[in-house]
């Protein structure tokens, strides 16, 4: 399946590792994830080459490619709402993921959309194994007749 995995970049990068285990995990389990990138040391440089304009159209093109989200949301930041928000007008299945003890935006919490699936962890075995049944269940509504 193609993933747009979103994540803070300019807002905070410590959830760094956490990021790179999601990507990592979902790429073992054979998933495209268009944004990889992100999850990995050294993006800000490779991203500050690029100007405003050209990271958004990009930045859209991948959502609306992609089949579903992932979000990892425990650092705040207006891209991954963003990003949150267009997915879930296109009615794309999307997961937003966070630390127990992080404070999320209410705009995320509050959202009862059906597309939107929300997951709190104690630590990265229980993100893993969120974003593996978030995955699962995806592709069970791909299926055809269903």
């Amino acid at each position: 399946m193609k993933v747009y995995f979103s994540c803070s970049l300019t807002g905070g990068r410590a959830d760094e590792a956490m990021y790179g285990a999601i990507v990592d995990w979902l790429q073992a389990a054979g998933h495209v994830v268009l944004t990889a990138h992100l999850a990995r040391p050294g993006v800000l440089a490779d991203e500050q080459s690029l100007g405003a304009p050209e990271v958004y159209a990009r930045d859209m093109a991948w959502v609306e490619e992609a089949e579903v989200l992932v979000a990892e949301v425990s650092t705040p930041s207006h891209g991954v709402g963003y990003e949150i928000a267009f997915a879930l007008m296109q009615r794309k299945p999307t997961l937003c993921l966070y630390r127990q003890d992080a404070r999320v935006s209410k705009m995320i919490l509050g959202n009862s959309q059906p597309s939107l699936t929300l997951a709190a962890y104690a630590d990265e075995r229980a993100g893993l194994a969120a974003v593996e049944r978030f995955m699962q269940a995806a592709g069970e509504k791909k299926r055809p007749g269903q």
